[in-house]
This record gives structure tokens, C-alpha cells and sequence, in this order.
């Protein structure tokens, strides 16, 4: 398996890299997108994230991370919400020399059940707010990957793409989350945002809710997306989110077995 590991990011908590997972990923090379909360980000030691940057730096795995996401509101209307998401945020960015992640997965978190009638106002903050970290992002020669998580349609995602205009703003398509939430085809998706497609977020349901399968399991059209990629030459960050160690191994049996990274990232 370790010829698709090279290839890949794992998605691991930091909790489970660093108290449970460690040996494992410097075993067998695994590269990790490293998956940070509240919690973590307030109790650990910056001591003790010095000390696995510094183990997986000497291990010579490709990092990146994934930004947290509950309760985070990076386009809200109340300016003080809006604030307090911007330095939980930027508390992330302060681990980025440590541990030098290629990319930075975020959520833009919109939801047209939440902003009922004020998609406008919710654009027009993000915009503002995506910039501004799109030039940290810079500073620290870093990517921010915008992930889908509950947009049914990927119009606001590509206006926020558009407006802000960097090559420090990608986006992050999650396979699951567009069959689980999505209203809207594929089709779309790629035409209005594939040229804007930095990273892959690979995990499988059968279209009702987010269970995060593994590849293969669900009903998820994996090859359309990959023939996508390859007519394009495309090369995005391809992470699989596993949530279970079966789950990992049977995703990257079927990988191996369907070959469809084979030509492709």
C-alpha cells in the first residue's frame, strides 16, 4: 500500500496522531492531515507541538491540516462572532512555521437554511475575511483550502472564490458532503469550481447522510470525478478521511484495486 500512501494525506485529530498513531505514521510513511479543535488548541503545550512537528519534519512525511470547524462562522453578520472565528483560525496559522502544512483545509460554513435572505451580507464578510488570511497564508507560504460542507449549490463558493482572487484561496471539494448535501450535479460543481480545485476530500455515503464511508462503499461516482482530473491534468492534494483504521484499509484497497489515482495527482 505504500505506493498510494505516497500519493495521499490521511485526515488524523491531533490527539490520536500524537498519543495513539505516532508510531504507525512514521512506520509506514504515512502523510497526515493533521485535524485540530478547540480543545486541542487551547490545552496542548506549545512545547508539545514543537515536539511532533519536529518528529514528523525528521520524518520527512508531507503535512497538512485541517482547520477546526464547530461553531466557526467566518462569514457571520455580528462582527463580534465574526472576530472570535478569525482568531481561533489564526491560532492555527501560529502552527504553520512549526510544522510547514502545504495546505490549510477551512470552512467557509455556509448554509442557506441558516442565512435565511442574507447570503449577500454573509458573501460580502467572507470576502473580506478570506483575504485577510489568504495574505497569512502567503506570508507563511501556505494554501487555504475552502471545503464544502452544507452548500447545496457551489454559486456563493464560486463568487468567493472569484472576488477574492489569490492563488493562497483554493477549494477543497469533500466527496461526501456533495453526495450527502448537494441538490445540484456534479456537472456544475466542476464547471464552476473545478479550475479552482486544490485538494480532494475522499470519503463514500449512499446520498442521505455524512457517513463517511469508505471509497467505494457508497454511491459517490468517483470515476466521473477522476476522468475529470486527468482530462485536465489536475493534480490536487488528495486526502481520505477514514474516521476508523478498517476504513482507511479498505479505501485503499479499493483504490489499488480500481486504480484510480493511477495518471492522477
Amino acid at each position: 500500500m505504500r505506493d498510494i500512501l505516497k500519493k495521499i494525506q490521511v485526515n488524523l485529530p491531533f490527539q490520536q496522531l500524537y498519543h495513539q498513531y505516532l508510531p504507525t505514521i512514521l512506520k509506514e510513511k504515512i502523510n497526515p492531515e493533521i485535524g485540530f479543535n478547540y480543545h486541542v488548541l487551547d490545552s496542548t503545550r506549545r512545547e508539545e507541538f514543537l515536539h511532533v512537528a519536529g518528529i514528523l519534519q525528521e520524518a520527512g512525511v508531507r503535512i497538512t491540516f485541517h482547520a477546526p470547524f464547530m461553531d466557526l462562522r467566518p462569514g457571520a453578520l455580528d462582527p463580534r462572532i465574526r472576530q472570535v472565528t478569525i482568531d481561533r483560525l489564526n491560532q492555527v496559522f501560529d502552527l504553520v512555521p512549526y510544522f510547514q502544512p502545504k495546505a490549510v483545509v477551512c470552512h467557509p460554513s455556509f448554509d442557506e437554511r441558516y442565512y435565511v435572505a442574507t447570503g449577500p451580507r454573509w458573501l460580502e464578510n467572507s470576502i473580506s475575511t478570506w483575504r485577510a488570511l489568504s495574505g497569512t497564508a502567503k506570508d507563511m507560504s501556505t494554501v487555504i483550502m475552502l471545503e464544502n460542507v452544507y452548500e447545496t449549490n457551489p454559486s456563493y463558493l464560486g463568487i468567493l472564490l472569484d472576488q477574492v482572487n489569490s492563488p493562497q484561496l483554493r477549494f477543497c471539494f469533500d466527496t461526501g458532503h456533495f453526495n450527502a448535501y448537494s441538490k445540484t450535479d456534479l456537472t456544475l460543481w466542476l464547471e464552476k469550481l473545478g479550475p479552482y480545485v486544490g485538494e480532494l476530500h475522499l470519503h463514500d455515503n449512499n446520498g442521505s447522510s455524512d457517513d463517511h464511508l469508505p471509497v467505494g462503499k457508497g454511491s459517490f461516482p468517483f470515476p466521473r470525478l477522476f476522468a475529470f482530473l486527468r482530462e485536465r491534468r489536475m493534480t490536487p492534494i488528495v486526502t481520505i478521511e477514514p474516521h476508523t483504521e478498517k476504513n482507511l484499509w479498505d479505501t485503499l484497497d479499493h483504490i489499488r484495486g480500481t486504480g484510480l489515482l493511477n495518471d492522477c495527482c
